[in-house]
């Protein structure tokens, strides 16, 4: 429980690209390479992916938690002399990193790239299986991954609905979504 682990991938974007995995133990000072090739990983139609760039991505603050049925952590990305990459690219790369049950249980938001470019961070979720995703993701979340559909409303239907939901306390408010009419 007291050693902390780090892993990170060193991604090339050509076709051909190895990905290496290099599980670090701070406290032991080991270092674990785990090589395989990626030939079938394509980058898709972005022009700044296929210039041969790479892309490091690092997690930290790694944590399991169990009452929520995930893994979370913080990623690292270097992209030095490209982009941001984009999140599916990210999504893929951490499916290679940890081979979860179902890729749609990786959930990836929150990226801020540092200032001068290279530099991005942001925080990842890797849920059991897809029924405690849907259970404990916000709808936002799900909508944005294809999870779920957004339910269209006008906006003086959700004011309404907000007015009404002040007169009554509790849970009530719930209830209120239902109009009168």
């Amino acid at each position: 429980p007291n050693k902390v682990r780090r892993r990170e991938a060193v991604v090339s974007t050509q076709s051909t690209g190895v990905v290496r995995h290099r599980e670090k133990k701070r406290k032991e000072k080991k270092y674990h390479f785990l090589l395989f090739d990626i030939e079938s990983y394509k980058m898709g139609d972005n022009p700044s992916a296929s210039s041969g760039k790479t892309v490091t991505i690092r997690t930290r603050k790694f944590k399991t938690n169990r009452l929520l049925a995930r893994k979370q952590f913080i990623l690292d990305v270097i992209h030095q002399g490209r982009s941001t990459p984009p999140k599916s690219e990210l999504k893929t790369l951490v499916a290679q990193m940890y081979k979860p049950s179902d890729p749609q249980s990786i959930f990836l938001f929150g990226f801020q790239t540092k200032f001068g470019g290279g530099r991005t961070t942001g925080f990842g979720l890797i849920y059991d299986n897809l029924h405690a995703a849907k259970k404990f993701e916000p709808k936002y979340r799900l909508i944005r991954a294809g999870l779920a559909t957004k339910v269209p409303s006008s906006r003086k239907q959700r004011k309404e609905r907000k007015n009404r939901a002040k007169k009554v306390r509790g849970t009530a408010k719930a209830k209120v979504g239902s109009g009168k009419k």
